[in-house]
């Protein structure tokens, strides 16, 4: 590891392209950064200068270890930074995991006000579906899910709160049979048609289906912008998130069934760890406690 002056030696030289130029820059005497040079030299027993034309260069090694150098001095400003921002009570990683029934998009207001805090906190952002989203917490692959469904499971140490409910409707393509089928829409009617749903990412908690029917086939893909997706080309049929769905159902572009054993509405959460809480993760449930913030993840966003 080079100090800060040999750092600002080699710099210097590679900048400048003379001894005396170097030295002006460095405020120097010209003997003084000649001997710092060859000092350098004796330390990594390497020719760094080629001294052999008019101007003074760095030679491959020489350009090299300031490459090297400039990197390291770097990484341990860095590790510095988060040294002391652990000190300081925050984390030095903060892992989120949503429910794929959110929408990334609704979260980037919320990470670039974030950012603006000028921490250094390592921030990832995955997602699960169903009951995986609790897993992941579970299992120490998540600080903080959002937009988890079902009941919270028994997990030690969990802290959760409401985030809200999510409105459904039972949408088909208008050129899919149970289209033109009298309302209210009976279960059994519904066994010939393959349902779509997003598939449970959950290995350990116990996959689950909403809305499925003993017997009936399905679709698993892997989000739900692809199951509104496949249901408008007609692939299958299933609930969607309302309020994502609106423009489709102007257009007619999915047609709504009215049910006669509607869905309710899911009751979705936010969810972490009592025994993991840093400054990062206060921060974010904070934000999460904004019935504003909340809304739109909720509502989402339709693109359509």
């Amino acid at each position: 590891m080079l100090s800060d002056d040999e750092l600002a030696l080699l710099q210097a030289i590679h900048a400048r392209g003379s001894l005396s130029r170097a030295a002006q820059m460095l405020g120097k005497a010209p003997s003084t950064v000649s001997h710092a040079a060859r000092q350098l030299e004796a330390r990594f027993d390497a020719l760094l200068f080629d001294r052999r034309r008019y101007r003074m260069q760095l030679t491959p090694a020489g350009q090299l270890l300031a490459e090297e150098s400039a990197r390291l001095a770097q990484d341990v400003s860095r590790l510095t930074r988060r040294v002391k921002q652990v000190a300081g009570g925050w984390e030095d990683r903060l892992w989120i995991v949503t429910d794929e029934i959110l929408e990334f998009d609704t979260l980037l207001p919320v990470i670039r006000a974030f950012d603006a805090l000028a921490s250094e906190v390592l921030l990832r952002v995955t997602h699960e579906v169903l009951n995986g989203t609790w897993e992941a917490l579970r299992d120490g692959r998540a600080d903080l899910v959002i937009g988890a469904t079902n009941a919270p499971p028994a997990i030690p140490d969990l802290r959760w709160a409401e985030l809200g409910v999510m409105e459904w409707v039972f949408a088909v393509s208008p050129r899919h049979p149970l289209a033109k089928v009298a309302e209210p829409l009976q279960q059994e009617p519904l066994l010939p048609y393959r349902a779509v749903v997003v598939a449970d990412t959950a290995r350990g908690l116990g996959s689950h289906s909403y809305g499925i029917q003993g017997g009936q086939t399905t679709l698993a893909v892997p989000s739900m912008r692809a199951k509104i997706l496949a249901q408008r080309e007609g692939l299958g049929v299933g609930w969607l998130p309302r309020q994502r769905v609106q423009s489709l159902l102007k257009r007619g572009e999915l047609v709504e069934k009215r049910m006669a054993a509607p869905r309710e509405p899911n009751r979705l959460y936010v969810g972490w760890r009592g025994d993991h809480h840093g400054r990062a993760l206060e921060w974010w449930l904070e934000q999460l406690r904004q019935p504003r913030l909340a809304k739109k993840l909720l509502q989402g966003i339709d693109a359509w």
